[in-house]
This record gives C-alpha cells, sequence and structure tokens, in this order.
C-alpha cells in the first residue's frame, strides 16, 4: 500500500526536525522509514518535497526544485523557520 502524501510529509518533517536545522538528509530515509519496497516511493518523496513549505532540497549545498533535479539530492529544514 503506498503511503499518502499527508504520512509522507509527516515522516519527513519528522526526520528534518530530529536531524535539526542546517543538517540535511537522503529522501531515501524517508522512504526506507514508510517501506520495506522503497523504492518505487522514491518520486512521490521528491514530489511531497517540492511542496512542502518547510522543506528544500538541495544539491551541493545550493537549492534545487527536487522534481528538476537529476541526480542524488539531499533535504533539510528551510532557513529561518
Amino acid at each position: 500500500m503506498t503511503p499518502s502524501d499527508e504520512a509522507i510529509a509527516a515522516a519527513m518533517l519528522d526526520l528534518a526536525l530530529r536531524r535539526g536545522r542546517g543538517r540535511t538528509f537522503c529522501p531515501s530515509e524517508v522512504a526506507r522509514g514508510l517501506a520495506a519496497e522503497w523504492r518505487p516511493l522514491m518520486p512521490l518523496v521528491r514530489a511531497v518535497a517540492a511542496s512542502h513549505p518547510e522543506v528544500e532540497a538541495v544539491q551541493k549545498g545550493v537549492p534545487v526544485d527536487p522534481l528538476a533535479a537529476r541526480g542524488p539530492i539531499r533535504l533539510r529544514l528551510r532557513a529561518g523557520g
């Protein structure tokens, strides 16, 4: 069963808050926490990250659009929150 966008967003925010501001995490950590078969969830995790107001995606430390970015990305809490 595929988790809802809300479940993905909750898991993502929980991980971001536990990691702390200024620290990043891999989107696969979110997917792995939600399903044993996590790889199919990766596009959904990126999509939820793209619309989440408190999370931003980065590549080599530079903010990117998680839907347009090619290759690995990291997620983190947005600055200033």
